[in-house]
C-alpha cells in the first residue's frame, strides 16, 4: 500500500508540475532545449521582435565557423543551437550554444558571433564497428540547458553526462556515467531535474531504450526502459521523451508488438516520471504493414498540448498519417483507438526513405484561440488526400503543410488550411508572433546502393523561409546566402533572431538590418 500511495502522490506532484508549466507556458525568448519546451511544441511564445510586417527585412547578421571537422560519415556535424541569456559582470548576455560531432561545446556571444568559451573532450574508448553514416559513432543529442542554475547538460560519446556552466564552460558536475558509450541518442529534456534521453538504431549494439538520471541523487541513479531489441523499436524522433499530464511520451520505430513479453514496436508510449514504469500505450492497427513496409512511427517525436477539454498527443510518422490522442488515455481500452485518424497525406509511394515525416511535427494557437499543428513532409503531397484551402505551387520536393484542430462529433479532427511553397526535404517548421520559420535542408536522402560520399553531397543548398502562419503566404527567403545544408536539425528562434547550423560546422545568426 506504501508503495502504490508513493506513487500516486509523485503522479499527482508531477501532473501539478505539468499544469504549472502548461500555464506559464514557457514565457521565454531564450530557446534552451529542442523543440522549444518539454513538450517539444516548436513554438516561442515569448518572442515579439520578428513579425509579419519586419521579418521581410531579415538580413545575415554573421556566420561563425566553428572548429568541428566535417566528415563524409558524420551527417549531423553540430546539434540544433540552444540559445539562453545569462547574467554577467558587464550584464546580461546572450549565448548560442552547440555541441560538435567530435565531443566539443562552443559557446558564441549572440551579438558579435564570437566564440565565447570552447570546450573539448576526449576518450580512448574504441567503438565495436566502423562508423557508417546511419551509425557513425559520434555525439548526436542536442544539449538542454537549466537556465536558473546556469547549466548546460550533454552527452559525449563515451556515454558521460556533463554540466557545464554557460558563462565559461567550466565543469560544474563530475563527469558521470549514463548511457552506453557510441550509443546514437537523441535530444536530452530536463525535467524536474531528471535528464532524459533515447536510443535507436542499435549503435555500437545497444539496445533501443530510453535512460533517466535524477540530477539531484548524489547517486546520479539511472532508470532504464527498453522499447525494443537490439536496434529495432527504438525512440528516435529527434525530439527524444516529450513531457505530458501523465509522464515521458515516446513514440517506438519498427519492431515487433507483444506487450505481454515487453515488445512495443510503432508504440506511442507512456513512463512514469522517475522509475519509468510504462504506464499507458496506443500502437495503429496497421502496425504489421508498417514493419512490412518499413514506415516506422519512431520517425518523428510526439507533441503534447491542451486543446479544449483534453490534453492531446498528436503523432505520425513515414505513413503520413496523423493520429490525435486523449494524453490521458491514450488508445482507449484496447490501446488501439485513437480519438482521430487522419487519410494520408503523404508517401503514397510508401517508400522507407526520403518520403513522409522525418523529426517532428509543431503546434502553435492563435490569438483566436485556435490550434494549429505544422507538418514537415518530405516528398508530394498525397493526390487522394483532402484539399488544403491555401497552396503556393506544386510540391514535389517537400512542404510545410498546416492544419487547424477543431472538434467533429465532440472529437478532435484536423482541418488542411495551408501548404508551403516547394521545399527540398524541410527541417521541423518553428512558430513565433504569428511566424512560421523553416528550413530547406538541400540533403540527398537516398539511402541504399550510396557510399557515404554520395550520401553527404546534397541536393541543393540550405534555405531559411519565413511564412505568415496564418495563410502559408512567403515571407522571407535566404536564398543562397547558406553555403551548405543540414541533418536532422530545426531552426531557432530567440530575442529577434533566427539561427541555424549546418554540414559545414557553421552558425548562421539571421537577425533585422539595422
Amino acid at each position: 500500500m506504501r508503495n502504490r500511495s508513493t506513487y500516486l502522490l509523485g503522479a499527482l506532484i508531477f501532473l501539478f508540475a505539468y499544469c504549472v508549466a502548461a500555464g506559464n507556458a514557457f514565457a521565454q525568448s531564450d530557446w534552451t532545449t529542442w523543440g522549444y519546451d518539454q513538450e517539444r511544441s516548436g513554438w516561442n511564445k515569448a518572442e515579439t521582435a520578428l513579425t509579419k510586417d519586419n521579418v521581410s527585412h531579415l538580413d545575415l547578421k554573421w556566420t561563425a565557423q566553428l572548429s568541428t571537422p566535417p566528415s563524409r560519415v558524420v551527417l549531423s556535424t553540430l546539434t540544433a543551437p540552444l540559445v539562453v541569456t545569462a547574467s554577467t559582470p558587464q550584464g546580461p548576455k546572450v549565448f548560442v550554444i552547440v555541441e560538435g560531432s567530435d565531443d566539443t561545446v562552443s559557446a558564441i556571444n549572440a551579438d558579435t558571433g564570437k566564440i565565447a568559451w570552447h570546450r573539448s573532450f576526449s576518450s580512448t574508448l574504441t567503438p565495436k564497428h566502423p562508423a557508417t553514416w546511419l551509425c557513425p559513432n559520434t555525439q548526436n543529442a542536442t544539449p538542454v540547458i537549466d537556465k536558473a542554475a546556469g547549466i548546460v547538460y550533454l552527452n559525449t560519446t563515451d556515454g558521460k553526462i556533463r554540466g557545464l556552466n554557460i558563462l565559461d564552460g567550466e565543469d560544474r558536475m563530475p563527469a558521470t556515467s549514463y548511457i552506453p558509450e557510441f550509443a546514437r541518442n537523441w535530444s536530452f529534456n530536463l525535467i524536474d531535474n531528471i535528464a532524459y534521453t533515447s536510443m535507436g538504431r542499435g549503435c555500437n549494439d545497444v539496445t533501443a531504450q530510453v535512460d533517466a538520471m535524477d540530477l539531484s541523487d548524489p547517486g546520479r541513479h539511472v532508470s532504464t526502459f527498453f522499447t525494443g531489441a537490439a536496434r529495432i523499436g527504438g525512440a528516435w524522433g529527434r525530439g527524444g521523451v516529450v513531457r505530458g499530464p501523465r509522464g515521458l511520451y515516446a513514440q517506438t520505430a519498427d519492431g515487433p508488438y507483444d506487450p505481454a513479453t515487453g515488445k512495443f514496436g510503432n508504440t506511442v508510449m507512456v513512463f512514469n516520471p522517475k522509475d519509468l514504469r510504462l504506464v499507458d500505450s496506443f500502437t495503429p492497427n496497421d502496425w504489421q504493414y508498417l514493419n512490412a513496409k518499413d514506415l516506422d512511427y519512431g520517425s518523428a517525436n510526439p507533441i503534447v498540448f491542451p486543446f479544449q477539454k483534453w490534453s492531446l498527443v498528436a503523432s505520425v510518422g513515414k505513413e503520413s498519417v496523423m493520429y490525435l490522442l486523449d494524453a490521458n488515455n491514450l488508445g482507449g481500452a484496447d490501446h488501439h483507438t485513437p480519438l482521430y485518424q487522419s487519410p494520408r497525406w503523404g508517401n503514397d509511394e510508401e517508400l522507407p526513405s526520403g518520403r513522409g515525416i522525418w523529426g517532428a511535427i509543431s503546434t502553435w494557437e492563435d490569438a483566436t484561440g485556435s490550434r494549429w499543428i505544422l507538418m514537415p513532409m518530405w516528398g508530394p503531397p498525397a493526390e487522394d488526400a483532402p484539399a488544403f484551402k491555401l497552396t503556393y505551387g506544386d510540391a514535389k520536393e517537400g512542404s510545410v503543410m498546416a492544419f487547424q484542430v477543431v472538434v467533429d462529433n465532440d472529437k478532435p479532427s484536423l482541418v488542411p488550411v495551408w501548404r508551403s511553397r516547394d521545399m527540398h526535404v524541410p527541417d521541423p517548421p518553428i512558430v513565433a508572433n504569428g511566424v512560421v520559420y523553416a528550413l530547406q535542408t538541400g540533403e540527398n536522402t537516398l539511402q541504399k546502393g550510396l557510399t557515404a560520399e554520395q550520401r553527404s553531397t546534397p541536393v541543393t543548398n540550405a534555405i531559411l523561409y519565413a511564412f505568415d502562419a496564418a495563410t502559408g503566404k512567403e515571407l522571407y527567403s535566404s536564398k543562397d546566402l547558406i553555403k551548405s545544408w543540414t541533418h536532422f536539425s530545426e531552426p531557432v528562434v530567440a530575442n529577434g533572431t533566427v539561427y541555424i547550423s549546418t554540414w559545414d560546422a557553421r552558425v548562421y545568426a539571421f537577425g533585422l538590418k539595422k
